[in-house]
């Protein structure tokens, strides 16, 4: 039973998308992690739907038989917050996740306001963990 994802790997650009992000800051801060998973990834991004930028990409089969593909590592900037996809690193990162700041979590996801609320280098450890771990599933 494949069923399809609502979202999807496209070919629009990572670049056109992120500099029609209105908000000056986020902008920012989303090419910084951009940069950060690009030298952790080392696979160039690629858009999924339309406001989540992807690295690398997996196909999953849960035991139920949903299947489909999915990126390895993302970040969105969401209204709310700047939402990064560290599947399974969120979990097993406290110590790390202690001294990053002000965040919080969701199944697989780090949800941080602004970069300026972190410290940038424990997010980039993070980050390396989140894209060893991704690069492990194979």
């Amino acid at each position: 039973m494949k069923a399809e994802n609502k979202t999807q790997e496209t070919s629009a650009s990572v670049e056109k998308f992120l500099e029609s992000i209105s908000d000056e800051t986020k902008r920012n801060d989303c090419y910084t992690i951009l940069k950060m998973m690009k030298r952790s990834m080392k696979v160039k991004p690629k858009m999924w739907g339309t406001s989540i930028v992807g690295f690398g990409k997996v196909h999953y089969k849960y035991a139920s038989g949903r299947e489909g593909d999915w990126f390895r590592l993302g970040f969105s900037p969401r209204k709310q917050a700047l939402t990064l996809y560290v599947t399974g690193t969120v979990s097993q990162q406290q110590e790390l996740l202690k001294k990053l700041g002000k965040y919080k979590t969701g199944k697989g996801c780090l949800y941080i306001n602004k970069l300026d609320d972190v410290d940038i280098k424990v997010l980039e450890q993070i980050i390396i963990a989140g894209a060893k771990q991704a690069k492990a599933k194979k």
